[in-house]
């Protein structure tokens, strides 16, 4: 008998909280800025590093880049469903210039004509040694002014864009370079 009246005092609730509206009768959508949308939106907002791009190959990589902002973090992804940091280079430089990469950021190292980071231009690759073990286990792509794009693993856990001037990056940074092959 407890059983039945639990149950329906369950859906005698349930009816009365979704039939209730606000004063007005119609409820208010939430405003843009509360909602969230984590798929392809950028968490800020950044200056649009393909337009000072000549070179059109160069423009539509860090465009296809920078479209993946807020794509989720996935340890061993290579699609939009998520990336990790190389498959995330992978994809960008397989789909903007059909070059195909390995699937590992110590491999992708060894495609590049290492540069001076005062020589690197938008769409090299950088390198970075995050653990500190003396060996390549990040990369992502510069965008110029200091600002790389890449899939980070850390507290935003999705593509993002950070700089490697200063902070964890620049500590971090190891090499950049041209792909080669």
């Amino acid at each position: 008998m407890y059983r039945y009246f639990f149950i329906f005092s369950f859906f005698l609730f349930q009816g009365c909280f979704l039939s209730w509206q606000p004063e007005g009768g119609k409820e208010a959508p939430f405003p843009a800025s509360e909602t969230k949308v984590w798929h392809h939106l950028p968490q800020q907002r950044y200056p649009s590093y393909e337009s000072v791009v000549s070179d059109p190959k160069k423009r539509r990589l860090i465009a296809l880049a920078r479209a993946q902002l807020g794509v989720p973090y996935r340890y061993g992804g290579m699609d939009e469903k998520g990336f990790d940091c190389s498959g995330f280079v992978c994809y960008v430089y397989q789909n903007a210039l059909q070059k195909k990469l390995p699937h590992s950021a110590r491999l992708q190292s060894q495609y590049v004509r290492i540069y001076d980071l005062s020589k690197l231009e938008p769409g090299d690759l950088v390198f970075f040694d995050t653990a500190s073990r003396g060996r390549i286990n990040h990369v992502g792509i510069y965008l110029g002014n200091g600002k790389f794009i890449h899939a980070s693993s850390g507290r935003v856990y999705s593509v993002t864009i950070s700089d490697l001037t200063k902070g964890f990056y620049k500590k971090a940074f190891r090499f950049g370079g041209k792909v080669q092959r």
